[in-house]
C-alpha cells in the first residue's frame, strides 16, 4: 500500500515536472514566434518572452533548465521581534522532482538526496504575488559535489501559495512555522 501511494506521488511529480518544463521551456536567444515579443527584430536581436514567468525574475538568456521539482512538505518559519513577525523566515522543505529528493533548508541551501550534492543561493530578485510569498529568481554562489545539482546557477520559486508571516501580536523570541507550496526550477547558465 505505502509503495503504491509513493509509486503515485512520483509518476504525478514526474508528470507534473514535465508540464512545467514544457511550459517554462529554455531561455534561448532563439524563440518560436508565438514566443518573441511583438515589435522585436528577429535574428540574435530577439526577445524571448518566457511564458508565466514574471520578467523580474526570468534567469539570463541563454539559461536552460536542468530540474523542476514541486514542494511536498514545506514551511517558512519566522520570528517574533519587537511584537511581530517580520524580517526574513527560514524556508524547511522537502521537493520531489526530475532528479529525485531535494532537501531544501537554511541559506537559502538545497541538497540532493540522491547524491549529496548541494548548492547555496542568494535572492535576485522578486515577484510579490497577492496572499503568498514572492516568486523568485535566486543566484547560485556555491556548489559541493557534481551532482543533481552541480551544474545549478539559478533558481526560480514559481507558483508560490501560502508561507506568509503571522499578522497580530507576539512575544519576542517566538517562532511560527507557516505551510507554504511552489514549484521550484533549477537553471544552468549559458553554455
Amino acid at each position: 500500500m505505502i509503495s503504491t501511494s509513493r509509486s503515485r506521488v512520483r509518476a504525478l511529480a514526474v508528470i507534473g515536472m514535465a508540464g512545467v518544463l514544457a511550459a517554462i521551456g529554455p531561455v534561448t536567444g532563439q524563440a518560436s514566434a508565438a514566443e518573441v515579443a511583438e515589435g522585436a527584430t528577429m535574428g540574435a536581436n530577439a526577445r524571448v518572452d518566457i511564458p508565466r514567468i514574471a520578467s523580474a525574475i526570468k534567469p539570463p538568456a541563454g539559461s536552460r533548465p536542468v530540474g523542476a521539482y514541486v514542494v511536498t512538505r514545506g514551511t517558512q518559519t519566522y520570528t517574533c521581534a519587537d511584537g511581530v513577525f517580520t524580517g526574513a523566515s527560514v524556508p524547511e522543505a522537502q521537493l520531489i522532482g526530475t532528479g529525485g529528493r531535494v532537501h531544501h533548508f537554511k541559506g537559502p541551501s538545497w541538497q540532493s538526496e540522491r547524491d549529496g550534492s548541494l548548492i547555496t543561493a542568494k535572492k535576485t530578485a522578486e515577484s510579490t504575488r497577492p496572499g503568498t510569498i514572492p516568486e523568485l529568481l535566486l543566484t547560485v554562489d556555491t556548489h559541493a559535489g557534481s551532482g543533481v545539482l552541480g551544474n545549478v546557477a539559478y533558481v526560480s520559486r514559481l507558483f508560490t501559495s501560502g508561507g506568509v508571516a503571522p499578522a497580530g501580536a507576539c512575544v519576542d523570541g517566538q517562532t511560527a512555522a507557516v505551510p507554504y507550496g511552489a514549484v521550484y526550477v533549477f537553471w544552468a547558465a549559458k553554455r
